[in-house]
């Protein structure tokens, strides 16, 4: 049997850098916390050939005094612990040393440090200055990092191209610029500016957002200002329309600190899911706060995921505020200085311009036919014998408040509503916007007090496979949770007797197999269907019976319908998207028709 031994002082060191150093951002991650920690307010990046031949790290912190300096280098040594409770609640980035311990292993590293009343700095350097010796420096450290896994060849062939690491590294930084906005953040590349970072306020943290995000994502944020339970959340997410390929404008800090974390990322993604097209990723910029004792920093080598206390709070809250934020459309955030900017393309999406123009303006109560919205008249309009002018409107009303969305003028290809408002056109697809108020109509009811059935007059029967069959019966709570009730009554055939009022003019067997395809993607144990998973995934069914019981196209609809469904929008939250993210109308100003037409010029 092979002896046990202890391993080298050195090969553990490696170990743990394995744990904390992946590539030349990781290193630059440790230093940078380091420098916040030491209170700096100016932080510069120095990056040669991605950081693999050389990165360095500068800051005006507090510094250390030479004595310091050794400890600062030895494993498991910090400034930032000091008992079980220190480390039950840490309110720091890190502990220092223990990652420059680490670093250095694997490295040639030369650490330079001045104290504010110093007459001048210290260095040390291990393997050549092994003891501080004085040098010429600014108040503050400077940790230079050369050669990275030059000691450990087989760590260093996982490495990318230098564009590659660069790029990680440029990441992260704008990262933690966006975490630390009071702070002034430089990077060179190859002796090239790459990052020049003012300071900034609170009231001025847009701009800083501007400078890392762009503009775009900026004129497309929703602020966010919360409160409750212990927790706090602050920050900008973007608008649906503005949703990426990519993850790539996903930044959340904990008490200030950088993390990716799932349970917060499916707390977000949960919120903008009936907003959002399937494909795409939503962008924000997120800060919670909360006590450091409710939240474990050390699950992660890296401290880049952390552990809530009460997880389900915190996913709870986040979604409830998200999903909140996103409700009611709105336009952009425009940074403080910088003019708000008209949209060139020739068709914009601008649900703040058309929504806030004007006077303040609130739909009325529903009240009588017209009130009951347009699902009433799309089965009312012919059978009361209401005039249909052929699709063509009126002039707007002169001397009475223009609602947001306008009045109706014709209906294009019997698809689109053409409306106009005070300040130009509106188009709006009358399918996704029935769907999205079809939707939110649904889900309102299931919330306050379940759906419930109305009998159809005929009930219908579905001829399906006993596959099929034994589905529907194994999901037939299921289907009642969401008012519609049905019975298995035969091997191949099963009968819907009820469905909500709104949805009895709806094609009952292809609502009720699309119901079914939806409840099959949820997993059943021993046959037994679980009502709290169903509940997860009950907005999904929703949407699907919204789909159903909505406008479709190819459907010519009269003025009265189409004025409508515009009011019902304007009393309906998230009504600018539909069920699957895409928008339900857009809006063209007098003055974009002015530039097509070259009015003026």
């Amino acid at each position: 049997m092979p002896e046990i031994r202890a391993l080298p002082q050195s090969l553990v060191n490696q170990i743990a850098a394995g744990e904390v150093v992946e590539r030349p951002a990781s290193v630059i991650k440790e230093l940078v916390e380091n420098a916040l920690d030491a209170g700096a307010d100016r932080i510069e990046v120095r990056v040669v050939a991605g950081g693999v031949k050389q990165l360095s790290v500068r800051d005006n912190g507090f510094g250390m005094p030479p004595e310091q300096m050794p400890l600062a280098l030895a494993p498991h040594a910090t400034s930032k612990i000091r008992d079980l409770d220190d480390l039950e609640a840490v309110a720091s980035f890190g502990f220092r040393g223990e990652a420059l311990a680490s670093i250095q292993s694997i490295s040639r590293l030369r650490l330079v440090s001045r104290t504010p009343d110093a007459e001048h700095g210290w260095e040390i350097a291990p393997g050549q200055v092994d003891e501080p010796r004085p040098t010429p420096a600014k108040p503050g450290t400077l940790v230079d990092v050369r050669d990275l896994f030059f000691n450990v060849p087989a760590r260093r062939k996982f490495l990318r191209t230098e564009r590659t690491e660069f790029g990680h590294v440029d990441q992260l930084l704008r990262r933690l610029a966006l975490a630390n906005p009071s702070v002034a953040f430089t990077c060179t590349h190859n002796e090239r500016s790459v990052l020049d970072l003012a300071p900034v306020d609170d009231e001025r943290i847009e701009q800083r957002i501007a400078a890392v995000l762009g503009q775009g994502f900026l004129d497309q944020a929703r602020r966010i200002d919360a409160s409750a339970s212990g927790f706090s959340l602050h920050g900008l997410v973007a608008s649906p329309q503005y949703a990426r390929s990519s993850t790539d404008q996903q930044l959340f800090f904990v008490n200030g600190r950088v993390v990716r974390d799932r349970l917060i990322a499916h707390a977000v993604r949960r919120a903008y899911a009936d907003v959002l097209h399937h494909a795409r990723h939503p962008a924000y910029v997120l800060s919670l706060r909360l006590d450091p004792a409710a939240v474990d920093v050390n699950v992660h080598p890296t401290k880049a995921e952390v552990r809530f206390r009460d997880g389900r709070g915190v996913h709870d809250f986040l979604f409830q505020v998200v999903h909140r934020a996103l409700a009611t459309p709105g336009g952009g955030v425009a940074a403080p200085g910088v003019e708000e900017r008209g949209t060139d393309a020739e068709v914009s999406y601008a649900p703040s311009a058309a929504l806030e123009a004007g006077p303040a303006y609130r739909a009325p109560p529903s009240s009588g036919v017209a009130g009951q919205g347009y699902l009433s008249l799309l089965g009312q309009s012919h059978n009361l014998g209401m005039p249909d002018p052929g699709g063509v409107a009126e002039s707007l009303p002169i001397d009475e408040e223009i609602p947001p969305l306008g009045y109706a003028v014709a209906h294009l290809g019997e698809i689109y509503i053409l409306a106009r408002n005070r300040d130009g056109m509106v188009i709006v697809d009358a399918h996704a916007a029935a769907e999205r108020v079809t939707y939110e109509r649904l889900k309102d009811s299931h919330r306050r007090q379940g759906l419930s059935g109305a009998p159809l007059l005929l009930p219908v029967d579905i001829q399906v496979s006993p596959e099929e069959a034994d589905a529907f019966e194994a999901w037939r709570e299921a289907f009642a949770r969401a008012g519609v009730e049905l019975d298995r009554v035969g091997p191949e055939r099963v009968r819907v007797r009820e469905v909500p009022m709104m949805l009895r003019e709806s094609d009952i067997e292809e609502l009720a197999l699309d119901m079914l395809a939806e409840l099959r993607r949820l997993p059943l144990e021993a046959g037994e269907v679980s009502l709290t998973v169903v509940d997860e995934r009950i907005d999904a069914i929703l949407s699907t019976m919204a789909c159903h019981g909505s406008v479709r196209a190819n459907r010519r609809l009269g003025v009265a319908e189409m004025n409508a469904l515009l009011r019902d929008m304007e009393r309906t939250d998230r009504s600018d998207q539909c069920n699957h993210g895409r928008p339900t109308w857009r809006a063209i100003s007098i003055q974009e028709l002015d530039r097509w037409f070259m009015r003026g010029q």
